[in-house]
């Protein structure tokens, strides 16, 4: 974005908002849903800010499993958010006191892709599993009423429609950010209003006389009970009164 990262200067204020730029996803992958998105560089400030965001969004309450590629920092932020902080005792020694921890509660399900690559070619696909048990993560994916393995073919696929719907993410194109801000309004833009806006073909339903009905992931979701339009969605209030 406005320059290639490799020409990116790290100790350059001016460089902070330059390069790239990612997409930070968390998807519902059942619904089709966008539950939160941190665009920016790729951090584990920013891995953090989005787990945050997707516990907030969903009530706090621990997901049947969650997946994601072996990024390293979201083992530590998905910890931190799910899991039990410990304080240890003070044992009266000198000395600091030991630093709080945190370890992985009993409902925390986590795992990763593994991909095997031999001369760049990914020839195997497998999981990790980092938190819970085996049989644990087995069983929920067992329940999942789209897949029977773990994947992020569902956030890829994600990924894909948002290039198709927003230009500024076409690859090898002159239609590529400049401004930093501008970028991250239009990513915004493009994956929430995919929520109600866009009806995807794998969540049609048909009914009762044989025709199918469009469902968008915001209707899959139990969010919404039709397609909206753009200007619904742009002036529906952010904050709502009782």
């Amino acid at each position: 974005m406005g320059k290639k990262e490799k020409h990116c200067d790290p100790d350059d204020p001016d460089d902070a908002q330059q390069g790239d730029n990612w997409d930070h996803v968390a998807l519902d992958a059942e619904h089709r849903l966008v539950v939160s998105v941190v665009p920016g560089k790729r951090t584990a400030e920013n891995v953090e800010a989005l787990v945050e965001d997707f516990k907030e969004r969903t009530g706090g309450r621990p997901m049947n499993l969650i997946t994601t590629d072996e990024y390293k920092p979201y083992r530590k932020a998905i910890l931190k958010a799910y899991g039990e902080e410990i304080v240890p005792s003070r044992t009266g020694k000198p000395g600091r006191p030991k630093a709080p921890y945190y370890e992985p509660s009993p409902e925390l399900r986590y795992a990763t892709v593994h991909k095997t690559r031999e001369k760049g070619r990914v020839v195997k696909i497998d999981f990790r599993v980092v938190f819970g048990a085996l049989a644990a993560v087995q069983a929920a994916l067992r329940l999942s009423m789209v897949s029977n393995k773990i994947n992020t073919a569902f956030v890829e696929r994600q990924n894909g429609t948002d290039r198709n719907r927003n230009g500024r993410k076409v690859r090898k194109t002159y239609c590529f950010s400049k401004d930093w801000e501008v970028h991250d309004a239009v990513t915004y833009f493009t994956m929430y209003t995919y929520n109600f806006c866009w009806p995807v073909r794998t969540l049609r339903q048909q009914n009762s006389d044989g025709r199918w009905l469009p469902r968008t992931p915001a209707m899959a979701a139990g969010l919404t009970d039709h397609v909206w339009s753009l200007r619904e969605w742009l002036t529906f209030p952010t904050i709502q009164r009782e």
